[in-house]
């Protein structure tokens, strides 16, 4: 593949391609899989018991359905602000400036939180720097590396995940052996699975509100397709790719873990996946969790980085960012961009150090249900979009099914979500801090819209 450029703003600097529909597919699952799988399954499973199952059910037809809602979009109209750009053509430009800062402050922060679990894993691991030292290191590492074109990104990217990925099917195909009696170890059959819903309906509406947040970053892949060669054919062959083997990884890594663990297990919340194998039997290979752990989030973190500034970039064309943003260097690549997304998580470093988890934490709750506006929005952004193109008679490359059913059935799911939320003491926090700042920015984009118009 060649490094032919496409315009992908009205005027100024372009961005070049470089990106395969592999990459499309790594970047999405790198971003997906992470602590959320790891460490979050587990969670979800000591909230709710065998009911996981369903919750993960039914979080992942939400999923499925929002994901093809956004291939609608992105085949037919790519650009590297994705729901942004899409949320501004529906509901106007408050809306997308909106969409697209608070998802480049969620991404920023993220990106930073992961270069922090991540340093203090290697620190576990390794030792021979401190914990902030080996963050610093992240930083600056994958800092260079976004610097170095979407091909380079994309092709490291690609290996970062696959080693997720065959971790998981290694551990779904130990996990089914041990289950069938294949191990040394004698398998408990259907022994651990006990009371469906241990902690009652309100275990598995805490549960549902885990599993939402652990499948956050999915979307990345409407906002890398607009640096492939033919993103329609790319996105629309990823989107069809992506959505399953997620699910395969998520319900059946619960599966073996709600079979193999007995509830009330400690394992369960603190680290499932060691768990699982050691009661396998296999010590050698839970082992290796740890170094997998710090794979994914490194991972995770350098696509939320790609992200946030191919965000910005947009941001910058559509001016709701200054147009510095759009600064491109000699491979495509929007250098000041990225430099500005990589700022927070420099700051956020020493700020840790100096005063503790605290800062993260509040940064962490204050951007904590944006995944879950960003959801909404895809949502109404299709609806809206759908209608106008069949009444304008546009031809799309790719079509949600069932719409408008569907759709519609889809954001009740959603705003159910989102209400179950306000009334989990846990989390109501995060969405009140995120809609209040959702609000603001709104405010924020609909005043720099009128200042422009003068």
């Amino acid at each position: 593949m060649g490094d032919s450029a496409r315009d992908h703003t009205a005027d100024g600097p372009t961005l070049k391609t470089g990106l395969r529909p592999r990459h499309l597919i790594m970047m999405s699952l790198g971003s997906a899989i992470g602590a959320g799988l790891f460490v979050g399954s587990g969670q979800g499973i000591a909230l709710a018991g065998p009911a996981a199952l369903v919750s993960y059910a039914v979080i992942g037809l939400i999923i499925v359905s929002v994901m093809r809602m956004l291939g609608e979009l992105a085949a037919a109209d790519p650009n590297p602000g994705a729901f942004s750009y899409y949320v501004g053509k529906a509901l106007g430009p408050g809306a997308g400036f909106m969409m697209g800062w608070l998802w480049w402050i969620q991404m920023t922060v993220v990106a930073a939180a992961e270069a922090l679990a991540a340093a203090e894993g290697l620190h576990g691991l390794v030792g021979w720097l401190p914990t902030w030292a080996w963050a610093f290191v992240f930083m600056t590492v994958f800092s260079v590396l976004n610097l170095s074109g979407a091909a380079h990104f994309g092709e490291l990217e690609f290996w970062l995940a696959l080693i997720k990925v065959v971790f998981i099917v290694v551990f779904l195909c130990l996990g089914a052996a041990y289950l069938f009696g294949w191990l040394s170890e004698p398998s408990p059959g259907l022994s651990n699975v006990g009371e469906l819903m241990p902690h009652g309906v309100g275990g598995v509406a805490a549960a549902l509100l885990v599993i939402a947040f652990a499948f956050g970053g999915i979307e990345i892949i409407a906002v890398a397709a607009a640096e492939t060669d033919d993103p329609g054919p790319s996105v629309t062959k990823a989107i069809r790719t992506i959505v399953w083997r997620i699910l395969i990884f998520y319900v059946g890594s619960v599966l073996v873990i709600l079979l193999v663990l007995p509830a009330g297990d400690d394992r369960l919340e603190s680290g499932p996946f060691v768990g699982v194998l050691e009661q396998a039997g296999l010590p050698a290979v839970a082992s290796a969790i740890g170094a997998v752990i710090v794979i994914a989030l490194l991972s995770s973190m350098n696509v939320n980085l790609y992200g946030a500034s191919r965000m910005l970039f947009s941001l910058g064309a559509r001016h709701m960012a200054p147009r510095a943003a759009m600064r491109t260097s000699d491979n495509g690549v929007p250098w000041l961009s990225v430099l500005a997304s990589v700022v927070v998580g420099f700051l956020v470093v020493p700020a840790t150090y100096v005063w503790g988890g605290q800062v993260l934490d509040k940064l962490l709750s204050l951007v904590g249900s944006t995944l879950l506006v960003t959801w909404l929005a895809i949502t109404v952004s299709q609806i809206v979009l759908r209608r106008r193109a069949e009444r304008d008679g546009t031809v799309l490359p790719m079509k949600m099914w069932g719409y408008p059913y569907l759709s519609w059935l889809t954001f009740a799911g959603l705003a159910g979500i989102v209400i179950l939320g306000l009334t989990t003491e846990s989390v109501r926090g995060q969405i009140i801090s995120t809609s209040v700042l959702a609000v603001l920015l709104c405010v924020a984009g609909t005043l720099n819209h009128r200042r422009l118009q003068l």
